[in-house]
């Protein structure tokens, strides 16, 4: 029989375990459970957030206006029926790899250099909302630059459909073995898992395209600088207790687990409702494809816009000299922002705003709700087993003082 005054081997991991490894853990498990419960959402609001720019593509020519052109998905219920009449429910988890990938490190990292900002800004600052905020600015930055490849991965994984798994013609015959030959593709943009989104993307459009949209990934850095303050803040308004911080002795567990509720709803609303229109602009430019030397028009996911279309122009044919300089239809924020307004309205730069919501909040929740539990149970055990020890060195039978 097991001696009640022995550490479990939970315990003993907690006592030794330091604030950092219990944040990135608590945040991993929180993000890994977040992507696997919104994952569908998450695909429906990339479609709803792309289509605009593969409409405009498709068209092909320079006045190719969205309105002109037949949408393939239409609000929450429109997108998730189509999705899962072409597809089935493997398409409502495409790109589920890269979330988990993506969300592990993105969380462990954010909660590490999250907690340990606020203990370093703090010795500059003593506003709390201050301190909130800067360090939100530096965990979301250290996030963001560790996992935009993944994401950028996830947003094609998610973007492309069933329909592309039609053969075609290749746009770079494979010839003899030659390691840096590029691969032979039977669509120029599928991919059919994430490590062959990985290899397509390196051996055709080169090592940038796993950064494309990190630009406006960095300025959603604004998303977390509202969400996170307002989340702390909300907190210590509805359970008297800041983020990751374990409940006062004799406090209603409803009211603090009501209070963390509230707080992440809240919280999400706010920051999603004043930052939105950017993650339209960074999908747009993650979908798009890296120009290709020789490559001809392609048209489907983030093809590239011929000269005279990125210019402007009527659609004239291209010369063999031309296509040898095509540009991306997207370029940068400004540009990106400027061609949506014209092409598709102000309307564009809020398209899936409402599923955005949907997936966004249950995705907030789900996080801090866990993140909250793993840390409850991780600081629970750390105190457990602090008190076991003290037991232990009290008890002279085992050795210890009197």
């Amino acid at each position: 029989m097991q001696d009640p005054g022995r550490l479990t081997l939970g315990q003993r991991w907690a006592v030794n375990a330091s604030d950092s490894q219990f944040n990135a853990l608590a945040g991993a498990i929180g993000g890994f459970t977040s992507g696997i419960v919104t994952c569908p959402l998450d695909v429906i609001k990339t479609k709803l957030q792309a289509q605009g720019g593969f409409a405009a593509m498709q068209k092909g020519g320079a006045h190719a206006h969205v309105g002109h052109t037949p949408r393939v998905y239409e609000g929450l219920v429109g997108t998730a029926s189509v999705i899962w009449r072409e597809e089935g429910l493997r398409g409502m988890y495409r790109g589920l790899g890269p979330i988990i990938m993506g969300y592990l490190p993105t969380w462990a990292v954010w909660f590490t250099v999250y907690n340990k900002s606020k203990k370093w800004v703090g010795q500059y600052q003593t506003n709390t909302f201050a301190i909130n905020f800067w360090s939100s600015i530096i965990a979301g930055a250290s996030s963001t630059i560790v996992t935009n490849p993944i994401w950028v991965i996830k947003t094609r994984l998610m973007s492309q459909t069933a329909s592309h798994d039609r053969p075609r013609f290749s746009l770079f015959p494979k010839g003899g073995n030659t390691p840096t030959t590029r691969p032979t593709l039977a669509a120029p943009w599928h991919y059919k898992s994430t490590l062959d989104a990985a290899r397509k993307m390196y051996t055709t459009e080169g090592i940038l395209s796993f950064y494309s949209g990190l630009t406006p990934a960095l300025l959603g850095l604004t998303h977390v600088a509202v969400q996170f303050p307002a989340y702390e803040y909300l907190k210590v308004k509805f359970t008297g207790r800041s983020m990751g911080a374990q409940p006062t002795a004799g406090q209603d567990e409803k009211a603090h687990w009501l209070g963390i509720l509230s707080a992440s709803i809240l919280s999400k609303i706010l920051a999603s409702s004043a930052t939105y229109p950017h993650e339209v602009i960074r999908t747009r430019l993650q979908t798009q494809r890296r120009p290709i030397p020789g490559q001809e028009y392609m048209q489907g996911l983030g093809g590239v816009a011929p000269p005279e279309q990125a210019a402007g122009g009527v659609g004239v044919a291209n010369t063999p000299r031309q296509q040898q300089h095509q540009v991306p239809k997207y370029r940068g924020i400004a540009m990106t922002f400027r061609t949506i307004l014209r092409e598709e309205g102000w309307r564009a730069f809020y398209a899936g705003m409402g599923t955005n919501m949907m997936r966004a909040v249950p995705a907030a929740t789900v996080t801090m709700l866990t993140y909250e539990y793993v840390m409850r149970q991780f600081n629970g055990a750390r105190t457990a087993g602090r008190q076991k020890l003290l037991g232990l060195y009290d008890r002279p039978e085992l050795g210890g003082s009197t």
